[in-house]
């Protein structure tokens, strides 16, 4: 009965939608925990690049079945977005598409008090993607969120008008400047809500239950990444769900016992979007030859991505609070040509040099100790076989698995399906 689980280890965009694409030929259902559209699943196959923002990373393969759970909040507007944009791919999306009941609703007020809460911080603002996601969160525990199921009941509407314009006077709080037409945006959601309701809704944690007990093979597939973790991520810079591998157990309805493989997904190097803290971010020609080699900006946003080292602190706290018991390491092509490579080993942290992620990891009380290591000069782009790596990054990945004292499986060497190798 148990049920894979696949997350990143980092401040997210670390290439999970490329990999659940690459495993979901093993999988009978791809089950999406928690997030909402602030993220970004970039899948490249066939000459095709296509990014998901809600829909679960296995939608293109005919034999699984991608269910998004009650953990995840949906913008109906976005939503359709994604699902008209999939039309060309004449996918059978009523029956491999199943929506929770239990997740739910961002409104067009969240968005703007989204957008209202950022502009009143100022300096102290947090970096948001301004979809809306933390104010639907704020909702859902303050129990006064909408949900999908409400939009089989008959006043929907009633409920919907009874939030909104709540929402309204809590923007006029904020006292900033919004601009917005609220007509315009109800009639955007509205028709949205419409194509939404064409969709399949289903009681996942029973349909998730069942399924188990039939034998079927599961794997759930988190957005964002650990660093992110409103628990344990670098708050109060970090995302409104919990991003790690707790966070599949209570959006999916998932028992942790259940929970089988956690395969744990981290970049070569590290990136950021948005403000936060961030030990090993190069500010130099280095930082911005990652940058612009790896292609790092925002999925979702377009936001250029901080870049840096490999933070080996941050990263043996995202692998023990999530229980990993595998890894697989995305881009290590960017680092092509590089003739030292540097990984953060440890912390100065108030003087002392420490292992572990203390509880603050701002600029002023942390200094990166480094480990300098050769770089590898080959195009990895090419290669298929684990025995074509250079020895230079063989010795980089068995370093990593040694201070991890867990596997890495994959190692990914360029963006498209193919480019993967598994160890």
């Amino acid at each position: 009965m148990a049920v894979d689980l696949l997350l990143g280890l980092q401040w997210g965009d670390e290439g999970k939608g490329k990999i659940v694409d690459v495993l979901t030929k093993n999988y009978d259902i791809i089950a999406r925990f928690q997030g909402g559209p602030n993220a970004g699943h970039t899948l490249e196959f066939d000459g095709i690049k296509h990014v998901l923002h809600t829909i679960p990373s296995g939608i293109f393969h005919d034999n699984a079945i991608n269910v998004v759970g009650n953990g995840v909040v949906i913008d109906p507007v976005i939503f359709k977005k994604e699902l008209d944009n999939l039309k060309k791919f004449d996918l059978d999306i009523k029956s491999k598409l199943l929506i929770s009941r239990k997740a739910h609703l961002i409104l067009p007020t969240h968005r703007l008090l989204d957008a209202a809460s950022e502009a009143s911080k100022g300096k102290a603002k947090i970096g948001s993607t301004l979809k809306g996601i933390g104010p639907t969160y704020m909702d859902k525990t303050g129990r006064n969120g909408m949900r999908i199921g409400d939009l089989e009941l008959d006043n929907w509407k009633d409920k919907y008008r009874a939030l909104a314009d709540k929402h309204e006077t809590m923007i006029d709080f904020h006292n900033v400047d919004i601009q917005y037409d609220l007509q315009e945006l109800e009639t955007e959601f509205c028709n949205a809500i419409k194509e939404l309701k064409e969709l399949t809704f289903i009681d996942s944690e029973e349909y998730l239950y069942q399924a188990q007990k039939e034998g079927k093979k599961i794997l759930a597939e988190g957005a964002q990444g650990s660093l992110l973790d409103i628990d344990f991520g670098t708050y109060p810079y970090v995302t409104s769900s919990n991003t790690t591998a707790a966070g599949a157990c209570t959006g999916l309805g998932v028992p942790p016992g259940n929970i089988g493989g956690v395969f744990g997904i981290f970049k070569a190097y590290t990136t950021r979007v948005g403000s936060g803290p961030f030990p090993t971010e190069l500010e130099d020609e280095i930082g911005e030859t990652m940058g612009r080699v790896g292609n790092e900006f925002g999925a979702t946003t377009g936001r250029p991505r901080r870049c840096g080292w490999l933070d080996l602190v941050a990263l043996k706290y995202a692998v023990r609070i999530n229980g990993v018991s595998e890894l697989m390491m995305m881009k290590a092509d960017v680092l092509s040509g590089f003739k030292t490579i540097k990984i953060c080993t440890a912390y100065k942290y108030k003087g002392e040099k420490v292992s572990h992620l203390p509880y603050n990891i701002e600029a002023k009380n942390v200094t990166p100790v480094y480990k300098e290591m050769k770089g590898w000069e080959k195009d990895l782009t090419k290669m298929t076989k684990a025995d074509q790596l250079p020895e230079t990054l063989n010795d980089y990945i068995d370093y990593l698995e040694e201070e991890l004292e867990i596997p890495i499986k994959i190692v990914s060497v360029g963006p498209d399906r193919k480019q993967t190798i598994h160890r």
